[in-house]
């Protein structure tokens, strides 16, 4: 496996990614993280079910699918700490991972339209693809920590209030999804250590382009100059042997 060659590993992680972010973008939206479930014991009243988002808040009457209440303004007055942690943590976790696909779409970029031919001038502004996807998966992997802690905090959260107040608190389908999210930036990050472990020889800085200096760098090298021909450094004496 070579680190010059787009392989299937990070095109995978790169749609892994992809993935991951919509998943906790859509996370981040939906209005389903804790249910209050409120039940009466009157024959000619609905049980109310109140569900609890980041963001906003919906009060609907069972076998209905509209809103009784719906709070826009939830946002600003959210009295849940782990909540208030997730409006932190997930947009943070979005951004991050964010950043770590741009890394590695560049890395990928690089690789895929890099020239046969090396340019000189652009020996020292080489980007190292490697390093790049190395970067990224530290990247994914940290995103991942920042969304999975406090998602799984919603869950025991639950438990502290079933037990501070009635048995009426359960968790919604948006903990899944943001789980599930963030177990996808693990498997992201582990497809790129795995492939950059396996085409990258370790001892090599890991940001500096692969080689020092392009293959055949002499091979191309431009004339010398005027001024280059007068230096006695540089000119090449050819040596004459004879044989007897």
């Amino acid at each position: 496996m070579g680190c010059r060659d787009v392989h299937a590993a990070t095109v995978l992680s790169f749609l892994c990614g992809i993935a991951s972010v919509a998943g906790l973008f859509a996370g981040t939206l939906l209005p389903n993280w804790r249910k209050l479930r409120l039940i009466t014991f009157n024959r000619n009243e609905k049980n109310l079910t109140v569900y609890t988002g980041l963001w906003v808040k919906c009060a609907r009457y069972d076998g209905s699918s509209d809103c009784l209440m719906y709070d826009t303004t939830w946002y600003s007055s959210v009295d849940q700490l782990d909540l208030r942690v997730l409006q932190f943590a997930l947009p943070l976790s979005i951004l991050i991972a964010t950043g770590a696909l741009l890394l590695c779409l560049i890395g990928m970029c690089n690789t895929a339209f890099r020239s046969s031919v090396p340019n000189i001038k652009l020996a020292k502004c080489l980007v190292n693809s490697a390093g790049c996807h190395l970067v990224a998966g530290l990247l994914f992997f940290l995103a991942g920590i920042v969304s999975l802690s406090p998602s799984i905090w919603v869950i025991f959260y639950n438990i502290h209030l079933n037990r501070k107040f009635e048995p009426v608190f359960t968790f919604d389908y948006a903990v899944y999804v943001t789980i599930a999210s963030a177990g996808g930036l693990f498997m992201t990050s582990l497809l790129l250590f795995i492939w950059y472990c396996a085409c990258k020889s370790l001892p090599s800085p890991f940001w500096q382009p692969l080689y020092s200096h392009p293959p055949s760098m002499h091979s191309y090298s431009q004339p010398y100059s005027a001024r280059s021909r007068l230096s006695a450094i540089e000119i090449d004496i050819p040596v004459v042997s004879h044989t007897t």
